[in-house]
């Protein structure tokens, strides 16, 4: 499973967030809150939604389930021009992003996330980069299927 290697640009969205860990794990009623309320959002772009994590530069050190991250999810968007109300503005910053395929429900997202950081990413010529990490849900994205497919982003930079 060999990534590719974007380059992102700068990216506005707006979405909502959360401080979450794995142990107390709210996504789903972050998702909960945010999907009904989407439509709200005039100037998005496209229909892919943005699952984003930012971790704390000594997450990845060592694992502890009760560590907490920022959670968002949100859409991209033209611009800030206009907010619905709970939501927020958000840039992501562009970068140097390693992209892995994922196919399968949530459940086997955990071995995905074990090889890219268990194998890849040590062998591989880079470095984690303190950026957004963020899973793009496109149009064949289907929550809890077996044949769900979705994209991992990783932000990285050379060693």
């Amino acid at each position: 499973m060999n990534p590719r290697i974007e380059t992102l640009s700068e990216t506005k969205l707006i979405g909502k967030r959360m401080i979450l860990s794995l142990s107390n794990n709210k996504t789903a009623e972050l998702w909960k809150s945010f999907m009904p309320r989407r439509k709200e959002i005039q100037n998005n772009i496209g229909a892919d939604l943005y699952s984003m994590q930012k971790y704390d530069a000594s997450y990845f050190n060592t694992f502890n389930p009760n560590a907490e991250f920022e959670k968002w999810a949100a859409v991209a968007v033209t611009d800030f021009n206009e907010i619905p109300e709970a939501m927020e503005p958000i840039t992501l910053a562009g970068g140097l992003y390693a992209v892995f395929f994922h196919k399968g429900d949530v459940s086997t997202a955990s071995n995905t996330f074990q090889y890219i950081f268990g194998s890849w990413l040590p062998n591989s010529e880079y470095v984690l980069d303190d950026r957004f990490h963020f899973e793009l849900l496109g149009e064949k994205y289907k929550n809890n299927d077996p044949s769900s497919e979705e994209e991992i982003w990783i932000p990285i930079q050379l060693k």
